[in-house]
């Protein structure tokens, strides 16, 4: 709607109300003095207290207390949200529902089921194979219980909780999203904070790359659909086998895998010596760091074929997956790079990150397949595989490429009564056309024009309805349509 003042009022059908009278609003004092409460006033908080010290495993201690006590006048409260975490103003809210909406018409679109899991969960279902990064970053307590629970850091896990739970009851394959909080005690940077939220999809029951290769499918769809191109983004893929052939040449355990992954996740976030003395303290001799150094800085499949072989089961997954690319119509957006783990320690073969091609950005979202995820819980092992998604990185990018949405508040309708006596009668007129699906900005209190129509700018209303006396009286409400100034009467039962 043009933001022109609105010069032509509707007074034209109610001569009348060209002297309407302003509503007197008169102010009221409180005298506090005047209250038996005011001496000993005394607030008692029911929330449990962290204690400041550091536990010497790493974690906080804590018990419930009671809050402070607070005598005389009330202490102002902070008034920002915890270090990390963030408010959702109603700008800030249209923006979350807009990228929420575009997650779940990508998961709908390829045929995917909502599901959901509770925040707070066992800490021992994040604890047993996730990695010891995620264990230094949970927000982890004591139930009064006595049993140990976490704020979930990541989502996969819960899914293979509930998938379990749930047992033969449940037909393979399964294709699930979701979409959910998350949160982690960790260095705060750009687009990284200890609260976000997460969109996940996750094929389980289906062993081949065709399941990879569709959910990276749905990541280009998304990134599509919000005006992200294959010039901004791109995805490296590589597969944890390739790790594990080179470890197998050099002897190191099965049991061992997990830890080196977590080590070489890190690869571009500390120096290459901290690596290498990272990797010899976990046992791993100085020639096979340096050899897996060596191959980790392959940056093609060719390259890497020629120094493992082709008969490897990592470099035919890979094959087909950037086969299946073409076939899918986004090769352009992978390119190999063997040093893409994952930080996780439960995946098993394909992993792939979404990454920004500025580089000012941490990894956009990332995913890949973690067959053998179910019996870490004493399950049987189903093949498997997935994406997380976060939502602080993703907005980051779009403001860092001018893609931002403008999302204004916007309603069809803001229905007034023109006399305190008819708010009963507008708001008749409201449910009308809230029965008919129309959204309906109500004014609740006796206002004058001036301000309905600033309010109906503000809220960019297609119309203003208005409930007068002698209109009412003759069963008709006035409406204007404020984007062309036209004004017409019409029947209350015609109202639509």
């Amino acid at each position: 709607m043009p933001a022109t003042p609105f010069s032509c009022s509707f007074l034209v059908l109610q001569p009348r109300f060209n002297h309407y009278i302003n509503p007197i609003f008169r102010s009221l004092t409180y005298q506090l003095s005047s209250s038996p409460f005011q001496s000993n006033v005394r607030l008692h908080c029911a929330l449990s207290q962290a204690a400041e010290a550091e536990s010497p495993t790493g974690g906080r201690s804590g018990a419930l207390s009671p809050g402070p006590t607070v005598t005389g006048e009330v202490q102002k409260i902070d008034v920002n949200p915890p270090k990390g975490t963030r408010d959702f103003p109603p700008e800030d809210m249209r923006l979350r529902n807009w990228l929420f909406n575009n997650f779940k018409e990508v998961s709908r679109l390829y045929g995917f089921e909502e599901i959901d899991f509770p925040v707070l969960e066992s800490e021992a279902l994040f604890t047993r194979k996730a990695g010891e990064e995620i264990k230094d970053q949970l927000y982890c307590f004591e139930d009064r219980g006595n049993r140990r629970v976490a704020l979930r850091p990541e989502l996969t896990p819960s899914l293979a909780r509930l998938v379990i739970q749930k047992g033969k009851s449940i037909s393979l394959p399964l294709k699930w999203f979701t979409v959910g909080q998350c949160w982690r005690y960790e260095r705060m940077t750009r687009g990284r904070r200890r609260e976000h939220y997460q969109w996940n999809m996750d094929i389980i029951g289906v062993p081949g790359v065709m399941a990879e290769a569709e959910l990276i499918s749905s990541i280009v769809t998304l990134f599509k659909r919000i005006g992200i191109t294959e010039s901004d983004v791109g995805f490296k893929v590589s597969s944890r086998k390739v790790l594990q052939e080179v470890l197998k040449c050099y002897s190191i355990p099965d049991n061992m895998f997990g830890k080196v992954c977590v080590i070489i996740d890190k690869i571009e976030k500390i120096p290459v010596d901290e690596i290498k003395k990272e990797l010899n303290a976990v046992g791993l001799s100085q020639e096979a760091i340096e050899e897996l150094l060596l191959v980790l800085s392959v940056k093609s499949l060719t390259e890497l074929e020629e120094r493992l072989g082709g008969s490897g089961e990592a470099i035919a997954d890979l094959k087909q997956l950037f086969s299946l690319a073409e076939k899918f119509g986004y090769s352009k957006w992978l390119q190999f790079d063997a040093s893409v783990v994952r930080g996780l320690a439960y995946y098993t073969g394909i992993v792939f990150e979404g990454f920004d091609r500025e580089g000012k950005l941490r990894a956009i979202c990332g995913g890949g397949r973690y067959d053998h995820l179910f019996s870490t819980f004493g399950a049987d092992d189903i093949p498997a595989c997935g994406f997380g998604f976060g939502d602080a990185v993703i907005v980051e990018l779009l403001r860092e490429k001018g893609l931002l949405p403008e999302l204004s508040l916007q309603v069809d309708n803001i229905v007034c009564a023109l006399d305190e006596e008819l708010q009963g009668y507008a708001a008749m007129a409201a449910n009308i056309l809230r029965e008919k699906g129309q959204s309906v900005d109500l004014v609740l209190e006796s206002k004058p024009l001036k301000w309905v129509f600033k309010r109906a700018a503000r809220t960019n209303a297609e119309r203003l309805v208005l409930v007068g006396n002698s209109e009412w009286q003759r069963g008709v409400v006035g409406v204007k349509v404020l984007s062309t100034g036209e004004q017409y009467e019409v029947k209350l039962d015609d109202l639509k």
